[in-house]
């Protein structure tokens, strides 16, 4: 069977969309997919390939022209990301968080502060980090407990944030802090950069999985800011945290789509040479169609996902639905296609070498962030029935 990524179905795509995926996926398998079963055992962050997709324009995916980005759409997008999670959905990731940070940026900031930090982001001499979840606010963003306090012409923030993403490599931080009453509309957005008085990290985590990329607590304590570092106005802090999230889940989805993809693929190959019983294993037909169930489901997951990017490009004010709907399919999606992959695999499956336990165990995280499944589930029911 041929490669199925996005590059080769031509359904709704344009030629310079065909284009570009089948680009990323060469990127990815020259440059990335070689390297990431290393990357994933020393715990390494490669920014020396990320900061080279910078040549490819992905930067600032959907960061305007003007401002240094592509200037492309989240079906564009979309197709990025699953190119590049064939090779490893922890460095691909980390790219969409990167560009999450960017694109709020170009959409909120000043002109000023677009000219002081976007051009190191787009062209990735800076990496960025999104710190909005904190110990005890995960699901509940907006009980988060970060404070920053007015001081004459600049804010001092004290707090900490959990589970933020190139924490400790990054240069750039957009921090949701506390300036007013409880609840949503006290947030603000303030820009921290590296090396301020007061802003630490805490240890890389140890996590099961998203190993390529650092993962640490943010520590600030009493981190003196210019006021100028504030994005857009007192309160709007949550809203500028919320509007990147339809785009974050469509993201994530596509790299859930990625590493599903390749894990179909690498079965797909496995089966072929592997026999049992003196006959290939694609000569049974109970494993064709599980094979069979696999792509069916990816391809039904990838549509939804496709439909939901264009809704976005197109303003459809159905947007954050579709979102939901598509982050939770393809979330749900590319984990269990890896997971069936690893058992078509036996016990091959479960060692290191194959690569399948580390897409398993990449994956399995996407149903968690940008949105729990369980709250995507909550945001669909809510507005399919106005109830909640």
């Amino acid at each position: 069977m041929a490669r199925s990524t996005a590059a080769a179905l031509t359904f709704g795509l344009t030629e310079d969309q065909i284009e570009l995926a089948g680009m990323c996926r060469e990127f990815a398998d020259a440059e990335i997919a070689p390297h990431a079963l290393d990357w994933d055992a020393e715990h390494h962050f490669p920014v020396d390939v990320i900061k080279r997709t910078a040549e490819l324009g992905m930067g600032g995916i959907y960061v305007r022209e003007e401002n240094g980005g592509s200037g492309l759409g989240r079906m564009d997008a979309a197709l990025i990301f699953e190119a590049l999670s064939t090779a490893c959905p922890s460095v691909a990731s980390y790219i969409s968080i990167h560009n999450m940070v960017a694109w709020m940026l170009d959409k909120y900031a000043s002109p000023e502060q677009q000219a002081k930090w976007l051009t190191p982001l787009t062209s990735f001499e800076a990496l960025g980090s999104y710190c909005l979840t904190e110990p005890n606010a995960g699901s509940d963003a907006a009980a988060l407990r970060t404070t920053a306090r007015r001081d004459g012409d600049r804010y001092v923030l004290n707090g900490v944030k959990q589970f933020i993403s190139g924490a400790g490599e990054s240069e750039i931080y957009l921090v949701m802090a506390r300036t007013g009453q409880e609840g949503a509309r006290g947030i603000s957005t303030f820009v921290l950069e590296k090396g301020m008085e007061g802003l630490t990290f805490g240890a890389n985590e140890k996590k099961m999985g998203w190993r390529a990329q650092p993962t640490r607590q943010v520590f600030m304590e009493n981190v003196s800011v210019p006021a100028e570092n504030l994005i857009g106005e007192e309160g709007q802090g949550f809203k500028i945290a919320m509007s990147g999230l339809d785009g974050g889940r469509l993201n994530i989805g596509a790299c859930s789509l990625g590493g599903g993809q390749s894990a179909l693929e690498k079965a797909i190959t496995y089966m072929g040479e592997r026999q049992a019983f003196g006959t290939e294993l694609t000569g049974f037909q109970a494993l064709r169609f599980t094979l069979a169930d696999m792509q069916a489901r990816l391809e039904s997951a990838r549509s939804l996902m496709w439909r939901a990017a264009a809704a976005y490009d197109a303003g459809d004010p159905n947007t954050s639905l579709l979102s939901a709907m598509a982050k939770l399919t393809a979330t749900d999606t590319g984990f269990d296609v890896a997971n069936d992959a690893l058992q078509l695999f036996g016990g091959y499956g479960y060692l290191t070498e194959y690569g399948i336990e580390k897409l398993v165990r990449d994956l399995r995280v996407h149903q968690i962030l940008e949105g729990t499944n369980e709250i995507m589930r909550v945001i669909i029911s809510r507005k399919s029935t106005g109830v909640g």
